[in-house]
């Protein structure tokens, strides 16, 4: 082993086998879903456990999701999972901003781009839902049907709509998820590809800040006042949105290995991290997390 790899992987950050040696340094939690707490296909009871005993040490714990869904909408998919309501004290979903960022823009013609399932993200909102002709803007919750297509799909009608410059809301900037072992393709597939046809996009679930700023007035109406970032941490498994985002707002992040970058870290057949494959992955991420755990648990 090199001097140089040798330091590489002295600087890595610690690999903590549980929360419980963490929680105590932090008032407000802030949990991603998709990849720590549920895989697509089943819950994780350990990471619900961790989540319960924080709250029981004092801690609030906000779910922050991508889910292109009101907060209810989440909290039910939980419920199938076999997650406790007690788990959490509340939930920030990426479709609550995109449904305040619409509410700003009443009587708009707009085209739904993506499944049926989500249209409970308009909910008490004055627009239209039009065709693609006839929409002043487009929202994109997904694919249509992600369970054969891709983004690539979707290049056409991306051309179509940057000829009359449609404004593009992406209202879930996950680019893929792991659904059951595999990965499938987000809404944020297709607004990465819309973007660099010159398309203006806005994105409104994690890594960006207003999904941030929602869940920390949440934390503080639940806790009578602010929460000092110091002692608020993020938990999740995608450098691109976990922990980009909770570096961007300047509070810690724990990041969970064994998610969405399970592949990239051989950790498919239930293996310990491997520190090497560790520091390439993190070497091309946004930054260092404050801690690494293979799995959520106390």
């Amino acid at each position: 082993m090199t001097t140089a790899t040798s330091s590489a992987i002295t600087a890595l950050p610690p690999l903590v086998p549980s929360f419980g040696t963490l929680a105590p340094r932090y008032d407000l939690v802030l949990c991603d879903v998709w990849g720590v707490l549920h895989n697509g296909a089943q819950g994780s009871m350990p990471a619900a456990d961790a989540l319960q005993r924080a709250r029981a040490g004092g801690a609030t714990v906000l779910l922050v999701s991508n889910a292109p869904r009101p907060a209810e909408g989440v909290a039910r998919i939980l419920d199938g999972f076999g997650i406790p309501r007690d788990a959490y004290d509340g939930i920030v979903t990426s479709g609550m901003v995109t449904n305040a960022l619409l509410a700003e823009r009443p009587g708009a013609k707009m085209w739904h781009l993506g499944p049926e399932r989500d249209l409970g993200i308009y909910d008490g909102l004055d627009l239209s839902l039009t065709n693609l002709d006839a929409a002043e803007l487009i929202v994109c919750t997904g694919l249509f049907d992600d369970t054969v297509e891709t983004p690539e799909d979707y290049a056409d009608t991306l051309k179509a709509a940057k000829v009359r410059e449609l404004p593009f809301i992406c209202a879930n900037p996950d680019i893929v998820v792991e659904r059951g072992g595999e990965l499938i393709w987000c809404a944020g597939a297709i607004a990465e590809a819309y973007a660099e046809l010159g398309g203006d996009v806005v994105f409104c679930g994690k890594p960006h800040r207003p999904i941030y700023e929602t869940a920390f007035k949440v934390a503080a109406k639940l806790r009578g006042g602010a929460v000092d970032k110091s002692r608020a941490i993020a938990i999740g498994d995608a450098l691109r949105t976990d922990l980009a985002g909770a570096l961007g707002v300047g509070i810690d992040c724990l990041f969970v290995a064994a998610g969405i970058h399970a592949g990239e870290l051989g950790l498919e057949h239930g293996a310990e991290v491997d520190p090497k494959a560790l520091e390439r992955l993190l070497a091309d991420g946004p930054g260092r997390p404050v801690a690494v755990t293979t799995r959520l648990v106390w």
